[in-house]
């Protein structure tokens, strides 16, 4: 089992910046991607941003390329997710998330295995 806990939510206005930190613990030698996801209100939930390979691999959903940027500490079991140049339309709730698929780079959510309790993201015009 592995668990997971998310910080680093708030409130911003756009164009500010928020760095989420996400803690993980357990059994982590069996997690082959990390990664954050986000679901706002009345919309299903996607992937922002992975991490593969402790870090060796990243991937971004379109809409965050440029702005996001996902990192690891490996020798801490954390995750963080840099947002610059926030837009209202990132707000949403954040979910830090990890997988045993070999399968889960693109952040498809039912590849993820694993899921913290959520950080929200407000960003204000």
């Amino acid at each position: 089992q592995v668990q997971l806990v998310e910080s680093g939510g708030g409130s911003v206005q756009a164009g500010g910046s928020l760095r989420l930190s996400c803690a993980a613990s357990g059994y982590t030698y069996s997690i082959y991607c990390m990664g954050w996801f986000r679901q706002a209100p009345g919309k299903e939930r996607e992937g922002v941003a992975t991490s593969t390979g402790g870090g060796a691999i990243t991937y971004y959903t379109d809409s965050v390329k440029d702005r996001f940027t996902i990192s690891q500490d490996n020798a801490k079991n954390m995750l963080y997710l840099q947002m610059n140049s926030l837009k209202p339309e990132d707000t949403a709730m954040y979910y830090c998330a990890a997988s045993r698929s070999g399968t889960c780079f693109r952040g498809e959510p039912s590849t993820y295995n694993y899921w913290g309790q959520g950080t929200q993201v407000t960003v204000s015009s």
